[in-house]
């Protein structure tokens, strides 16, 4: 990744005028331009010359700054009207900052929402030439590109047809083909690869990945899973303040925890530290990393590292989860894990208030952050008491056999509630309580291997005439 500054931004605020009802607008159109022409007057008279506005500012961003390097990809996350896509528009250029400044270097590429940038009453095939006009290609660029902008969006002869007529996944596979074919520096996203079918989305997660290689991109998106799975690094934008910055994992869980609380009504959780927004994974302590970052595989080591202590958690206090195990199916700590093993997960939980309907469950999650696989008690029709009282410590275990993953260091991530699955409450969820090491044998460069039954190849032989 090189070091050179793809997109900085430097105290970046911007405020709306909010006008009470709509005369207010015309006033403050109409009457500091009077009050300037009768200024001298006035002056005369000692009367005050600044009128006092009509309207009242709403700060979508404030104060924000940040860097993104070039061949980064960022994610951008937070709530509705947090200002994440007003931070977008302030980048790409078509909204102006009310103070600091925005330096981006390289031809940028956005999509915003859909139908930004087309004219609904020309056809696809015009808005193709007016699109990429407004991205830096000259006609006779666009021209020597059409077919295979054409050719990537598919949308067949519907390209001469209005684009008023197109449905949101047909206007966004046109958008999105026009800017894979600008020869863009920066890619700006937000939430538009949510729209279109599962076919286009695969094609697009494609091109993405080699743009990647190269690319800057800032990618907006409610769904943490997709920004675990393509981001670096992740903003968390609250109330147009930048709340968080750091590896996209961390960002992520504080953000999820976030909202889990203000969905129960609970005090809202602090975020985990951070360290400054340097571009660098530099978040985690150096007793920590040196024990998360992959070793050469040996005997003598551990496989297993209780993290529980340091782990991330949020939730209602009615519950605390003390311990968690990973041990194998005669009760012992594993001392290799190749995958395919019997284990168990043991957790021991105190309650701390009496908990209706409790849920009990973990999730197994890859280096990213991502969940691989995973179960709690209603899914899995456990038989659980419906009812636990304080002071009560409860041993909860999974039997499982571990799926042949890829090699390397995953994580459990365990939780208690209550309530269904549809509605529940949150009483400790706790972030990798411990990680384990997989050393697989499969050498398939896939994430799970199967049990294959058999594999066989065959050749059919052909007569001399037959060929």
């Amino acid at each position: 990744m090189s070091s050179e500054v793809s997109i900085g931004v430097d105290n970046v605020a911007k405020a709306y005028r909010v006008y009470a009802k709509p005369t207010d607008r015309l006033r403050q159109a109409i009457m500091p331009r009077l009050r300037r022409m009768v200024a001298p007057l006035l002056r005369a008279f000692g009367r005050p010359i600044e009128p006092a506005p009509y309207f009242s500012e709403h700060w979508a961003l404030c104060a924000l700054s940040f860097e993104v390097k070039r061949g980064e990809t960022i994610g951008v996350i937070g709530r509705n009207g947090s200002g994440k896509s007003t931070l977008l528009q302030l980048i790409c250029g078509t909204l102006t900052p009310s103070q600091g400044s925005i330096a981006v270097t390289g031809r940028v590429a956005a999509l915003l929402e859909l139908g930004s940038g087309f004219n609904p009453e020309y056809s696809g095939r015009e808005n193709v030439f007016l699109n990429a006009s407004v991205l830096g290609l000259t006609r006779e660029e666009t021209i020597a590109r059409l077919d295979e902008i054409l050719d990537f969006a598919d949308i067949g002869d519907s390209i001469d047809q209005p684009v008023k007529t197109y449905s949101s996944g047909m206007a966004m596979r046109l958008a999105f083909s026009v800017i894979a074919h600008v020869d863009a520096d920066v890619l700006i996203i937000d939430e538009a690869l949510s729209v279109g079918d599962a076919y286009f989305q695969q094609k697009c997660l494609r091109w993405l990945r080699g743009f990647q290689q190269n690319g800057t991109v800032l990618f907006c998106s409610h769904d943490t899973g997709a920004v675990l799975t393509f981001c670096d690094r992740a903003i968390w934008l609250d109330s147009g303040n930048l709340r968080m910055s750091g590896p996209s994992k961390e960002v992520c869980e504080s953000y999820n925890a976030f909202i889990n609380a203000a969905t129960q009504g609970l005090a809202k959780p602090a975020p985990k530290p951070s360290a400054a927004d340097d571009g660098k994974d530099a978040a985690l302590t150096s007793a920590r990393a040196a024990r998360l970052l992959p070793k050469a595989p040996q005997l003598e080591e551990p496989v297993i590292f209780d993290w529980l202590q340091e782990s991330a958690s949020f939730g209602s206090g009615d519950a605390e989860i003390l311990s968690v195990e990973l041990i194998t199916a005669g009760g012992q700590v594993p001392t290799w894990i190749i995958g395919g093993e019997d284990l168990c997960i043991i957790a021991q939980v105190k309650i701390v208030r009496d908990i209706a309907s409790p849920v009990f469950g973990f999730h197994a999650k890859d280096r990213l952050g991502q969940p691989i696989f995973g179960d709690n008690t209603i899914s899995s029709g456990a038989e659980v008491p419906q009812l636990f009282y304080a002071g009560q410590t409860v041993i909860c275990r999974f039997e499982f056999t571990l799926p042949m993953l890829m090699s390397g260091r995953y994580s459990i991530t365990f939780a208690v509630a209550s309530g269904t699955l549809e509605t529940h409450s949150q009483h400790h969820w706790v972030h990798d309580v411990l990680f384990f090491d997989i050393h697989s044998p499969y050498r398939n460069g896939v994430l799970l291997a199967i049990d294959m039954r058999k594999i066989s190849v065959d050749v059919e032989s052909l007569h001399r005439d037959e060929i």
